[in-house]
């Protein structure tokens, strides 16, 4: 590239980790108006000397400049917000005084951030991006694609005050919006992966949070990769009733959910009572258990980023997924035992008082048996040869099952719970929340024939 801009909006992308990086290195090579701000300077300095470095998907060096400072008088039209959770809403106050009265900031991480973000910069300025595929720095400036995907983009709607308590959710009228702007938004992230509008961002942001509280926080928990724990079956359940959970509690908030990059079906995915409720396991549940073995096989290499903020010393974002469920459930008087059961866990994890591992785990998942039920003591192998029809939904579902998001943690599963630290301390891998582009979707060679 010749290195000259195009003419059009200004963007400011805050966190140069997974993410951030590979959506600068994206937009930068397009010729676009791109500032990349971090508060690390080892990461400013690596770009600034050798460019945006980038393996996998897209591979390839790109020039750019990133600061560690704006300017008083900088004004940017799109905000884009890369950072952990855990940071979103001091990234914002911190940037909000360089976002145009007329522009956007946008939240690309996992969770729901725009609620916070919007208590900030207003909800006629807030919109998300969620991101479906994953990214991990492996060093300062050096960033690993590791699943294609894109992104869904819309603008955040809060709760309607006439919603009569209801939930019922409504855009909020502001005369600073600029649905022109968030479809250019749209149009350049073109340049990183395929990207969708909604206008219904809070249905898609519940499906994909409902997968990240499942596979970044039993990753977090168990300490192993994807693959190896959703080939036992205790893990795959519980990554069930973890859904299940926070199915019902947006249902509660009046969301009506989406599907996960248009195929995976929280509301087909959820337990039924009757399924909790059978001695033997259906082919119903075989097929959600078969779903679940498959994106282990797809997305086995997957690490929660959860675990790896943990590693680094870093609180865990947990209040903002399954910590969020069950607040949320809470005020609803809807129990999330599970959920609630994970954000302990984790939280002793990241207090030192409880190891990670497949043990770990495995207690979890008995000591919230009395809560939700036994379930099935195992499924024979007549129905596991049956249920062959019953995954003809999953085997679409499987494609975007990465969005359960654990970080490379997320992301892809949708390790979609990646973490999206703005300035991860090099070296240090993280992956970023996404869902890559599936695959066709393996025969699972059930490792197990019982289903829980």
């Amino acid at each position: 590239m010749d290195g000259a801009r195009s003419v059009g909006p200004r963007v400011l992308v805050v966190g140069c980790g997974g993410v951030g990086g590979v959506v600068c290195a994206g937009l930068l090579e397009q010729g676009f108006d791109v500032t990349p701000l971090t508060r690390n300077p080892l990461i400013a300095d690596a770009v600034n000397t050798h460019g945006f470095r980038v393996r996998g998907e897209g591979a390839g060096t790109v020039p750019g400049r990133a600061v560690t400072r704006l300017r008083a008088g900088d004004r940017f039209d799109l905000v884009l917000l890369c950072t952990q959770p855990t940071e979103v809403e001091e990234a914002a106050r911190q940037n909000v005084p360089y976002l145009a009265a007329d522009g956007w900031m946008v939240c690309l991480q996992n969770g729901l951030c725009e609620p916070r973000v919007a208590a900030i910069a207003g909800a006629g300025r807030t919109a998300g991006a969620i991101v479906s595929w994953g990214a991990t720095m492996v060093e300062a400036g050096i960033y690993d694609r590791t699943s294609a995907g894109g992104f869904v983009v819309g603008a955040y709607a809060e709760p309607s005050p006439t919603g009569g308590g209801t939930g019922e959710l409504e855009a909020t009228a502001a005369p600073t919006r600029r649905p022109e702007l968030l479809a250019e938004l749209g149009r350049r992230l073109e340049c990183v992966g395929p990207v969708t509008m909604t206008e219904n961002l809070t249905g898609a942001r519940w499906s994909k949070l409902a997968l990240n509280c499942a596979i970044s926080s039993l990753g977090t928990v168990g300490g192993d990769r994807l693959g190896p724990l959703l080939r036992q079956r205790h893990v795959r359940r519980l990554a069930l009733e973890v859904m299940t959970e926070a199915g019902a509690v947006a249902r509660a908030e009046g969301v009506r959910l989406e599907k996960v990059a248009g195929t995976l079906d929280l509301e087909w995915i959820a337990l039924t009572d009757a399924e909790r409720a059978a001695a033997v396991g259906s082919p119903s549940l075989v097929a959600k258990h078969a779903l679940l073995l498959a994106v282990g096989a797809r997305y086995r290499r997957l690490r929660s980023s959860m675990l790896a903020a943990i590693e680094r010393g870093r609180p865990p974002a947990v209040d903002f997924l399954n910590g969020e469920v069950a607040s949320r459930g809470a005020r609803h008087g809807i129990p999330t035992p599970v959920n609630d059961a994970l954000r302990s866990e984790i939280l002793l994890i990241a207090s030192g008082k409880r190891q990670p591992g497949t043990a770990t785990l495995r207690a979890l998942f008995d000591g919230t048996r009395a809560a939700v039920g036994p379930g099935p003591a195992f499924v024979p192998v007549e129905v596991v040869g049956a249920s062959s029809s019953a995954v003809s939904q999953p085997e679409e579902a499987g494609r975007e099952a990465e969005a359960l998001g654990a970080s490379p943690l997320a992301p892809p599963l949708a390790p979609p719970l990646a973490a999206e630290s703005a300035e991860p301390e090099p070296p240090g891998a993280h992956e970023e929340p996404g869902a890559p582009t599936p695959e066709p979707r393996p025969t699972p060679a059930a490792p197990d024939r019982a289903v829980d």
